[in-house]
């Protein structure tokens, strides 16, 4: 692998890289469990946010976002759990990875929680109509789900979250200070902002399913 050059001083093995960092204590080492226990059901059944990690199979990476109301991703067992896949640009990366490597990683949130839940497997994409069926909201049901074989999941500690403040909302900035979408958008595709900004709004409202 050619080096970057802009990079100095690559941690280049693990040996490395753990008399740097060092290693894990002992809980940390018995934390993971290879199926979804009452606990891991539990928290998935509120949480109404995750990220999920796919890569193709030359290794490009990509990291997307799902969401709907708590409890949208259903478990179906110990060690399955359906995705819905609801409206969203049709770029398809997530899914066009699965097909390629089927090797996922999932990261759970709930609001005001600052521990995670992380869930690592194999993924299949389902077109299952009687599944697909039982994640209907308001009378649309997703076109496909992503279909999860857990092999491992453990719970992730608060540290990231307490040291960005990311529910501490005096921490925020105010609306007028946060980036404009529509203006990024407009200035990578080259559109006019307006007509962006009219596209948005009509998927935000018009396309939530």
């Amino acid at each position: 692998m050619k080096r970057n050059q802009k990079f100095k001083n690559i941690v280049e093995t693990e040996e490395e890289l753990r008399s740097i960092i060092g290693f894990p204590s002992e809980l940390v080492n018995r934390k993971v469990i290879p199926y979804l226990d009452e606990h891991c059901t539990d928290f998935i059944s509120k949480s109404p946010f995750l990220v999920i990690s796919t890569s193709d199979d030359g290794g490009f990476c990509d990291v997307s976002p799902r969401g709907d109301a708590p409890g949208f991703a259903v478990v179906l067992d110990e060690k399955h759990l359906i995705i819905p896949e609801r409206p969203g640009n049709r770029r398809i990366d997530s899914m066009r990875n699965i097909l390629l490597n089927s090797r996922v990683g999932l990261l759970f949130i709930i609001p005001g929680m600052e521990e995670t839940l992380r869930v690592n497997g194999r993924a299949t994409l389902i077109h299952d109509e009687q599944l697909l069926e039982k994640m209907k909201v308001k009378e649309r049901k997703p076109l496909i789900g992503i279909g999860v074989e857990v092999e491992e999941c453990f719970i992730h500690c608060a540290k990231v979250f307490k040291r960005s403040k990311l529910w501490d909302t005096n921490s925020w900035m105010s609306k007028e200070m946060l980036p404009s979408a529509s203006k990024i958008l407009s200035a990578h595709s080259q559109f006019r902002n307006e007509d962006v900004t009219r596209m948005l709004e009509k998927s935000y409202t018009k396309r939530l399913y």
